[in-house]
């Protein structure tokens, strides 16, 4: 990928949540369990749950319940689980969630060279302005765009185009940096180049496979590389 020229274009970055600003598994992991301890299933190991990450809390439920991550559970099962995993994971919403290395002062580097930030993610509202609030990162984005905010949520190219069209800005000057294969097909779809990192959920897949222009190692690393700062 040319930096160089990515330098000239971008204007604002849209950042994921879940793998990528946050490292959510082990709350979301212990909602999940509480809830199928609730309705007398058996729990799941933390990798398992890792896996269905990124879909939005109403898919993650389903796959929780199903160890499946296109299984369909009875609609009287799931409405019980999904409002017993929402109140587990409110319960305990960031008492393990941590914030990844280099996430603070790779965000701050951006906003230093003048460019707009946003927080772009299928969670829903309810559970990411909490979030992002207790970790201090809320102050540092622009727009916050949750998986309840817009009709469709990603892999729909409409949150990065909304992005873009807040900003004022065409899509091809918006950088999505994210850690799934979500986050690479919204981003195509809206025409933004796309970065990832290699910590995150990427469910069943590689990192390498899911087709984004880069993988950085960091939040900080995307801003040394795109602003040319010294390290």
């Amino acid at each position: 990928m040319n930096w160089s020229e990515l330098h000239h274009r971008v204007r604002a970055v849209a950042f994921d949540l879940d793998g990528t600003l946050l490292d959510t598994l082990p709350d979301l992991a212990d909602a999940g369990n509480a809830m199928l301890a609730e309705l007398g299933r058996p729990m799941v190991q933390e990798s398992a749950t890792r896996s269905y990450i990124g879909d939005g809390i109403a898919r993650l439920v389903k796959r929780l319940l199903t160890e499946s991550r296109d299984g369909e559970p009875s609609g009287m099962l799931f409405e019980r689980a999904l409002a017993a995993f929402e109140r587990h994971y409110r319960e305990r919403l960031d008492r393990r969630t941590r914030i990844y290395p280099g996430v603070v002062e790779g965000l701050d580097a951006f906003a230093a060279a003048g460019l707009r930030l946003a927080c772009v993610t299928n969670k829903a509202e309810a559970f990411t302005r909490p979030l992002l609030a207790a970790h201090g990162l809320d102050r540092r984005l622009q727009l916050i765009v949750s998986g309840d905010t817009l009709p469709r949520k990603k892999p729909d190219p409409l949150p990065f185009q909304h992005c873009a069209a807040v900003f004022g800005i065409p899509t091809e000057a918006l950088l999505v940096v994210g850690d799934s294969g979500n986050d690479v097909r919204s981003a195509r779809a809206a025409g933004c180049t796309v970065i990832c990192v290699p910590y995150g959920y990427t469910g069943d897949s590689d990192v390498r496979s899911l087709g984004a222009d880069a993988i950085v190692d960091s939040v900080l690393d995307a801003a040394l590389r795109l602003l040319a700062i010294p390290s």
